[in-house]
């Protein structure tokens, strides 16, 4: 034993064997926190009905894992008899990849920890599903500010000077990027205001219609019924009319067309007959009721609305193809006149000669 420990000791007195011992004493107990750790944490997480326990754990794995490891190594490094600049220039290297792991495991964890948030808009009152992107961008955000002042005082920069400075430079961006300044804004406004959400159908008066994919700070995507992606600036929303068919009580939209139909036509007859042509359209709800009314007796043609509700916006170019088919097919099996516009021209022969 005695011949053990001065062996030990001896070896121990090397700084290239200390350093190797200290790195591979501290590999073991980080791979070893990392196995037994994350399955008593596993097995306390099958105890609860969500997921997201589950996933915060598989993404804490690797960060908890450097964490210990980098703790090992700065303990090595300054266990050896290296000059003190290679010695700070190790331990910035050992910081960095330590920022650089939380880094981006942290932006994993914001993303899952408010997905497990939005399951739960609807059952808690103060977790309002509109402003989950803004928490998201901004969490990111900060926790990207973070990291580069952690980078710079890992490298021992000194950041005062940064700060003094972040007034000028700030103005100087505002002028340069004052676009993106003003959709960033926008974005802000956007997902406070809640005109709309993910997964709303919108019209812009400048013409764009799609469903909402993403709500960013920067800008929105849409999504036409051509599978096209629109990226439209938020500064462009905001200053916008925005037009929500997924809006209101419900999501439900109603679907309206005008049939005209010849004078003299019989107007009991007609009514049962659009009534029928409307409720055989699958996409057409039954609640509420379809309705047919006559609108108004035009210059040529006595004018009925025909009414009916979809279920979702991106129904509506299907409900309206079925029930113009619907329509003519049983107006013309009904021998139902539908007139088109005439003008019936008279001509005058005049007397040249006088």
């Amino acid at each position: 034993m005695q011949e053990l420990q001065r062996f030990f000791d001896e070896a121990w007195a090397q700084p290239a064997i200390r350093f190797a011992m200290i790195v591979v004493a501290s590999f073991i107990i980080a791979k070893l926190g990392q196995i037994f750790g994350t399955r008593i944490l596993l097995r306390l997480a099958s105890r609860t009905r969500t997921d997201v326990d589950d996933l915060l754990i598989g993404q804490l794995r690797r960060p908890v894992f450097v964490t210990v490891f980098s703790i090992g190594l700065y303990l090595a490094i300054h266990s050896t008899d290296w000059h003190s600049r290679w010695i700070d220039l190790s331990v910035s290297i050992v910081h960095t990849l330590l920022v650089i792991v939380w880094l981006t495991h942290g932006m994993r964890l914001i993303s899952i920890t408010l997905d497990g948030l939005s399951r739960l808009a609807n059952r808690v009152s103060w977790i309002e599903v509109r402003t989950l992107p803004l928490l998201d961008n901004v969490a990111k955000l900060v926790l990207f500010g973070g990291a580069v002042y952690c980078l710079l005082k890992a490298w021992r920069l000194d950041v005062t000077p940064w700060l003094a400075s972040a007034g000028v430079v700030g103005i100087a961006i505002g002028f340069a990027a004052k676009d993106s300044l003003a959709n960033l804004f926008g974005g802000i406004f956007v997902i406070m205001d809640s005109p709309y959400k993910i997964g709303d159908y919108i019209n812009l008066d400048s013409g764009e219609r799609g469903q909402v994919v993403k709500i960013g700070l920067r800008s929105t995507r849409l999504l036409t019924r051509d599978d096209v992606e629109i990226t439209v600036p938020n500064a462009a929303i905001a200053n916008a009319k925005v037009v929500n068919e997924s809006g209101g009580p419900w999501e439900r939209r109603r679907v309206k067309i005008l049939v005209g139909v010849a004078y003299g036509s019989d107007v009991a007859q007609v009514k049962e007959i659009l009534q029928r042509s409307v409720e055989s359209v699958p996409e057409i709800v039954d609640d509420p009721e379809p309705r047919v009314r006559f609108h108004e007796m035009g210059d040529s043609a006595l004018i009925f609305r025909v009414l009916g509700w979809i279920e979702q916006p991106e129904l509506l170019g299907r409900a309206i193809d079925g029930l113009n088919t619907a329509v003519y097919n049983n107006l013309n099996a009904a021998k139902v006149q539908i007139p088109f516009p005439q003008r019936d021209v008279h001509l005058y022969r005049t007397d040249l000669d006088g």
